[in-house]
């Protein structure tokens, strides 16, 4: 009951219009599933340019181009990466196939896009709020910082190192059997709280990669994707992993894979209107 007031309070603070001054702390609605509590971060609306902007340096991959601008309404996006503990806590241990066993506090991984969708519509009934995957847009929002966002290459720094656990250094400090993903929350936030953004796990996003039929801003193909053809695209990934390069931890980078696809790389966040 205590979470929903907060919910309702916190969207009539949206709808208002009432803007946070820069330094203001930011709405973040607690909620709880079967003794396991998790964070949802406001974040406000507003317009950004989406892609391969000056901060990108010569990194921008062609699927990055150009800088566009971009609308985005008011959600709520996880705090963290979904924990194993989580995940434990709403499926149980039984459906959980990470390969960093031992770590509770580390996300989850080795999970499909329709994996997340499983985890996410059994959240759903238990909390009775309709929890989602981020869109592609949506989260790069997020990762830039949302309206308060200070323009840094990687989410919350122009050093990688700050603020991802990436090829670079997933094995200082190991935790878990395999040592390879870290605890989430133990390297700097960006600028609206938000924690391994960059890094630790690849995150699945909930809309379909269609750049592939795209030349030069325009479809190969009039129409796509047509009704029922979804199954011919796949859906999109962000923010890099332990296993990665810093590239792959850009804000903008983008990545893509089968919905069915799983492996120790690849986790999610998750996403939530403002009702």
């Amino acid at each position: 009951m205590k979470h929903r007031l907060l919910f309702l309070l916190l969207s009539l603070w949206v709808v208002a219009g009432c803007k946070p001054v820069p330094d203001s702390p930011i709405p973040t609605l607690t909620i709880e599933v079967n003794g396991e509590s998790f964070d949802m971060v406001l974040v406000e609306g507003g317009t950004f340019m989406m892609g391969g902007t000056r901060e990108q340096g010569n990194d921008p991959e062609d699927n990055e181009k150009p800088p566009h601008e971009e609308r985005v309404d008011s959600f709520y996006i996880g705090k963290y990466e979904v924990t194993q503990r989580l995940w434990n806590a709403v499926l149980g241990v039984g459906f959980n196939r990470s390969y960093n066993h031992g770590c509770d506090d580390c996300p989850v991984e080795n999970v499909s896009w329709k994996d997340a969708q499983a985890f996410i519509g059994k959240l759903s009934i238990l909390t009775k709020m309709p929890f989602r995957l981020p869109t592609d847009v949506e989260w790069e929002y997020a990762a830039r910082g949302g309206n308060r966002s200070k323009g840094y290459k990687y989410s919350g720094s122009h050093d990688v190192d700050e603020v991802a656990w990436y090829a670079g250094n997933y094995r200082e400090d190991p935790y878990g059997e395999a040592a390879t993903t870290h605890p989430v929350g133990m390297k700097l936030p960006n600028e609206l709280g938000l924690y391994d953004m960059s890094g630790n796990v690849w995150e699945w996003c909930d809309n379909l990669y269609t750049q592939e039929y795209r030349q030069n801003g325009k479809t190969v193909h009039p129409g796509w994707p047509f009704e029922g053809t979804h199954l011919y695209f796949r859906r999109v990934l962000r923010g890099g992993s332990w296993g990665g390069t810093d590239k792959g931890c850009r804000v903008s980078y983008i990545d893509y894979d089968a919905e069915g696809y799983r492996d120790e790389y690849g986790g999610f966040r998750l996403a939530l209107d403002v009702r």
